[in-house]
C-alpha cells in the first residue's frame, strides 16, 4: 500500500552496571555491586526511569534515542557523589535533559537527509496514560509534530515547564540559561505551540466515534464516507524511511487523500485488518497485512473531522508497538 512495517524489540534499560567501583564520597556503595544488592544510585534511577524516559521521548520523538539517552544518564548518575545531591529526581531530570539536548541536535542533522517525511516513533501505551489527559495530549502524534517545530532549547523548556511543571530555576540549570531567559523562552514556546496545537474534539467518546466512522469508510472503500469525515484541508504524511513505500510529500485535500486511501487499499495484496489500539495515549489505528504489523496510522481530529493522518511504515520505528511502554510524569 502506498501510504501505509516490524523490527526486533527495542532495548530496555533494566541492567544498570557501568563498571565503576560504585562508591560515593563517603565510601558508601551506591550501586550495590560490592555485595550483590541494589544501592541507592540504582534504586533512585529505577524509581524514576519511566519519568526520565518520558522526558527524553517528548524531547526527541524517538523511543530508540530516548533509550540511548537513559543509558548515558545512568553512566553519569553512577559517578555522582550522592551526598551532595539535595533533590535526586531533579538531578536525574537535569542529566537526562542535557543528554537529550545533545541527541536532539544530532537527530536534527539526521532528519535533514531522511527520505520523505519524518514522523515521531509510535508507542503502544497502556490505558492509564490516556487517563492523564495532559500527558496523553503532550505525547499525541499531532502534538509531537507541533513540538518538532520548536528549536531544541525551546522544546526542552516547553516540555519541562508545561508537561512536567519543573521550576524555572531547575530548568535554567538543565539548559544552561538564566532563569529570566528561561521565562522568555517558555513564553515564546508556549505562544508558538498554542497557535499550532490541535483544537480537540471535546470528548473522548466523540473522538472514538469519529475514528470508528473513519475506519469503516477506509475498510469498505466508501469514497463518500471518507469525504464526509475528512476536513477539506486534511493533510496526510507518510514515513517509510526509505525502507517501505510511502508518500514522500504531504498530500493535502479531502478528495486527494480519500482517493489515495481507497486506491492504496485496493492495491494491497493478502489479508488486511485495521483495528484501534492505544498509541501514545490515544486510540489510533494499526494496519496488519497477513497478520504482520505494517502501519501505525495516527489520526488528528479537530471539531469532529479528520485534519491530519500520520502513517508510520518505517519498520525501524515500529518495535515499540510490540509491548506497552510505561510513560510517567
Amino acid at each position: 500500500m502506498t501510504v501505509f512495517g516490524q523490527r526486533d524489540e527495542g532495548a530496555t534499560v533494566t541492567h544498570v552496571d557501568d563498571g565503576r567501583d560504585g562508591r560515593d564520597g563517603r565510601g558508601e556503595d551506591t550501586t550495590g555491586r560490592g555485595d550483590g544488592g541494589v544501592g541507592p544510585a540504582t534504586e533512585d534511577f529505577l524509581a524514576h526511569r519511566n519519568l526520565l524516559f518520558t522526558v527524553a521521548y517528548e524531547m526527541l520523538g524517538s523511543a530508540a534515542d530516548a533509550e540511548d539517552v537513559l543509558q548515558e544518564t545512568w553512566l553519569r548518575w553512577a559517578g555522582v557523589d550522592l551526598a551532595g545531591v539535595r533533590d535526586r529526581r531533579a538531578y536525574l531530570v537535569r542529566i537526562t535533559t542535557r543528554q537529550a539536548l545533545t541527541r536532539l541536535r544530532t537527530l536534527g542533522r539526521r532528519k535533514e537527509s531522511y527520505v520523505g517525511s519524518w514522523l515521531p516513533e509510535p508507542l503502544l501505551t497502556s490505558p492509564d496514560v490516556a487517563e492523564d489527559v495532559e500527558l496523553a495530549d503532550s505525547v499525541s502524534m499531532a502534538m509531537m509534530l507541533v513540538m518538532e517545530t520548536l528549536a531544541p532549547t525551546e522544546r526542552a523548556v516547553f516540555v519541562l515547564r508545561e508537561v512536567f511543571d519543573v521550576g524555572y530555576h531547575e530548568i535554567a540549570e538543565a539548559v544552561d540559561r538564566s532563569p529570566a531567559a528561561v521565562r522568555q523562552i517558555a513564553h515564546r514556546a508556549r505562544a508558538h505551540v498554542a497557535a499550532r496545537r490541535p483544537r480537540g474534539d471535546g470528548s473522548a467518546g466523540r473522538s472514538r466515534d469519529a475514528l470508528d466512522a473513519f475506519r469503516r469508510a477506509v475498510e469498505t472503500g466508501d469514497l463518500q464516507g471518507l469525504l464526509d469525515v475528512l476536513a477539506p484541508d486534511v493533510v496526510l504524511l507518510g514515513d517509510g524511511g526509505g525502507i517501505k513505500q510511502a508518500v514522500l510529500r504531504p498530500v493535502v485535500g479531502a478528495d486527494k487523500v480519500a482517493r489515495l486511501l481507497r486506491g492504496g487499499l485496493r492495491k494491497t495484496p493478502g489479508g488486511l485488518t485495521l483495528r484501534p489500539v492505544e498509541v501514545n495515549g490515544r486510540p489510533e489505528l494499526v494496519l496488519h497485512l497477513d497478520g504482520e504489523l505494517d502501519t501505525v496510522l495516527a489520526v488528528r481530529f479537530d471539531d469532529g473531522l479528520v485534519t491530519g493522518l500520520y502513517a508510520v511504515r518505517n519498520p525501524e520505528k515500529l518495535s515499540h508497538m510490540e509491548r506497552e511502554t510505561v510513560l510517567r510524569r
